[in-house]
């Protein structure tokens, strides 16, 4: 696929807006979860399981998409995965009642992987060798933009005028990239040699399951936290509606500061990297339950909350690192991952607060559930040390 300067600038564009559309519904729902739960008459624990939902759609359809897509053209299949997610979002805006509106989320859920890790690809492809990761890096602006812009917009306007019409402003803006994408992105012509199989037998490399095993637990660490936040801001800190905004964009500043951060630590150590961030993660929980009652100390804490998401760099870089031929569906098994850990958080800390432990439970179980993922990132590690296991070529790969 080649395209000239002007063509490149205005594809990756379309792809940073669908992959804002994909963040800003991601979490602005974590968000708005108070809303929904009121509108649709349920309580906050149940309202939660919407959000697993949607963890779950990305576990499940970022495989199986990657897979059941290599054989059609990266411009087409990209068409058809946005498309299908701006339906979901104006079918979650219409939900009559919390079971329609968590199987919309399902169904939001399943292209989010394989949008984002073809949409890296296509990126890459468009630029000149030297710049590529510019490419990745500005397809991957749009997820940080919306959470440090979107989400709290959204949480806005969801106070204002109601929680639906967020789903249905993300799903014109994912109609608008799918336009954009095929209007400007250059046509390419399938790979002869694809197939399901080849992408699967890629994938026989037991580094790659515990990379991922890694982000789909400890990540789970951030989201008991932050997909209560709202409520617990509300209930247990009697913070006022627009301080919820203020939150919310406190942690996408946190994450946009802990990509930098992470970069860095990826370099130097993949692992290492990634075992620094998983502490921050195990002991920011802990310090939230401390503040719990204040706002503006929850506040501070979920910016650096934010701060351990980089997460994501090292172990996607080790992935890289690991993958071989696998690349595109190595990239979506680790969005993949990472929602696993998204339904998991929330799953677990709604059990908790179900049973009565209160708001401060949801950041013992955060704090629990990154502690696990240094376990297996010590697991990963160890099989690096395995007597004949060669070791990735790539500078800090370890």
């Amino acid at each position: 696929m080649t395209a000239d300067p002007r063509q490149a600038k205005l594809t990756i564009l379309s792809l940073a807006i669908g992959a804002f559309a994909i963040g800003v519904s991601e979490f602005a729902a974590m968000g708005l979860l108070p809303y929904f739960a009121t509108g649709l008459d349920v309580t906050e624990p149940v309202a939660g399981y919407a959000i697993s939902g949607y963890a779950l759609g990305v576990v499940i359809g970022a495989p199986v998409l990657a897979v059941l897509g290599a054989r059609l053209s990266r411009k087409t299949f990209l068409t058809m995965l946005i498309g299908a997610f701006a339906l979901a979002n104006l079918l979650g805006a219409m939900a009559p009642d919390i079971a329609t509106f968590t199987g919309a989320r399902v169904l939001a859920g399943l292209p989010h992987g394989a949008y984002l890790g073809i949409a890296m690809l296509v990126a890459a492809d468009l630029l000149p060798k030297g710049q590529r990761a510019a490419g990745v890096a500005k397809v991957m602006l749009g997820l940080t933009i919306a959470n440090v812009v979107g989400v709290p917009t959204a949480g806005a306007i969801g106070q204002t005028f109601g929680w639906r019409w967020c789903f249905v402003i993300v799903g014109a803006l994912a109609l608008l990239s799918l336009t954009m994408i095929s209007r400007f992105a250059p046509a390419d012509a399938p790979d002869p040699d694809a197939s399901p199989l080849r992408e699967l037998g890629a994938l026989r490399n037991r580094a790659v399951w515990l990379t991922l095993m890694v982000g789909a637990v400890g990540f789970g660490g951030i989201f008991a936290v932050y997909s209560y936040l709202s409520a617990a801001m509300i209930e247990a800190a009697a913070a006022p509606e627009w301080s919820i905004p203020m939150a919310l964009s406190a942690f996408g500043v946190g994450t946009t500061i802990g990509n930098v951060v992470a970069g860095r630590l990826a370099s130097w150590s993949r692992l290492g990297g990634a075992f620094v961030l998983l502490c921050g993660m195990v002991v920011v929980p802990v310090i939230y339950t401390m503040v719990l009652g204040s706002w503006p100390a929850m506040i501070a804490v979920v910016l650096l909350l934010g701060m351990t998401a980089g997460l994501v760099i090292p172990l996607q870089m080790r992935l890289m690192d690991v993958a071989g031929d696998a690349q595109s569906l190595a990239a979506a098994l680790n969005h993949a991952a990472f929602n696993l850990a998204n339904a998991l958080g929330p799953y677990m800390a709604g059990l908790a607060l179900a049973a009565g432990y209160g708001w401060a439970s949801t950041g013992w179980v955060g704090a629990g559930l990154a502690a696990a993922g240094v376990a297996a990132l010590g697991v990963a590690w160890l099989d690096t040390r395995r007597p004949g296991k060669s070791v990735p070529a790539a500078s800090g790969s370890c």
